[in-house]
C-alpha cells in the first residue's frame, strides 16, 4: 500500500519550486545550465558554461535556439502513467528497500518502443520515497525503420528526502547502443548531474521523520 501511495505522487523530476545547476556531459560536449522556476519561462534556463569556457555569442545564440524547440516545457513524462499496476514482479524486498519492475504500455498511438521496456522503482521505506528509477529495454528492438536498438538503459537517481530537503533528482544515466541503416552507431552515453539546489517557492513543511526501530 505504502509503495502505491509513493507512485501516485511520484514526480519523475523531483519536488517542484527548487532552482539548481544542471551539468550535462557526453563524449562529445559538456554543458552546465541553472534552472530557476520563479522566474519566466523564457528566463528560466540560462545557460552557465560550455565545454569548460564562458559562452561566447554564438554557444548564447545556439542555446537560445535549442530553448525555442523545447517548447517551454518543464515537465518530465509521467512514466508512472504508463506502467501496467496489474502486472507488477517483485525483484526484491527487505526491512529497507522494496523493488518493483512494471512493463510499460504505449504513451501514445506512435509509441512503438514502450513495450520493450521495463520500467524498475526502487522504494526507500523509511522516508516513503523512491530513490532510483530504471528504464531498460527487455529485447532488440525497432522503433522506426532501419533502426535497431540493442540496448536502452535510463537510470534516475534522487537525493532522499532529509530535514527540510524533499525529494530531489541526484544524477541521470543514459546508455544507448544502437544503429541505423546498419552502417551507422547510434551508441551514445550521457550523465546529467544536479547541483547547488536552493529554494525558490513555499518553505517546505513537512519534514521526514524516519520510521521507529
Amino acid at each position: 500500500a505504502d509503495f502505491a501511495k509513493a507512485l501516485d505522487t511520484f514526480r519523475a523530476e523531483g519536488t517542484r519550486g527548487w532552482s539548481f545547476v544542471q551539468t550535462t556531459e557526453t563524449e562529445k560536449e559538456k554543458m552546465a545550465e541553472h534552472y530557476d522556476p520563479s522566474k519566466p519561462d523564457s528566463a528560466r534556463w540560462i545557460l552557465l558554461q560550455k565545454d569548460g569556457h564562458t559562452p561566447t555569442e554564438k554557444d548564447q545564440k545556439e542555446y537560445a535556439d535549442k530553448l525555442s524547440r523545447r517548447g517551454g516545457g518543464d515537465t518530465a513524462p509521467d512514466v508512472v502513467q504508463q506502467i501496467d499496476r496489474n502486472a507488477a514482479t517483485r525483484v526484491s524486498d527487505d526491512p529497507l528497500k522494496s523493488v518493483y519492475s512494471f512493463r510499460l504500455k504505449p504513451g501514445g498511438k506512435d509509441d512503438a518502443s514502450a513495450v520493450y521496456m521495463l520500467a524498475t522503482f526502487t522504494y526507500d521505506k523509511a522516508t516513503h520515497t523512491f530513490e532510483k528509477v530504471e528504464l531498460s529495454n527487455i529485447e532488440p528492438f525497432a522503433p522506426m525503420f532501419a533502426v535497431k536498438i540493442n540496448e536502452a538503459r535510463t537510470a534516475i537517481y534522487y537525493h532522499l528526502p532529509a530535514g527540510d530537503r524533499p525529494t530531489l533528482l541526484d544524477h541521470i544515466t543514459v546508455r544507448i547502443r544502437g544503429r541505423a541503416l546498419i552502417i551507422r552507431s547510434l551508441d551514445e552515453d550521457m550523465t546529467v548531474s544536479y547541483s547547488d539546489y536552493k529554494y525558490t517557492g513555499q518553505h517546505f513543511a513537512n519534514k521526514i521523520q524516519p520510521d521507529a526501530p
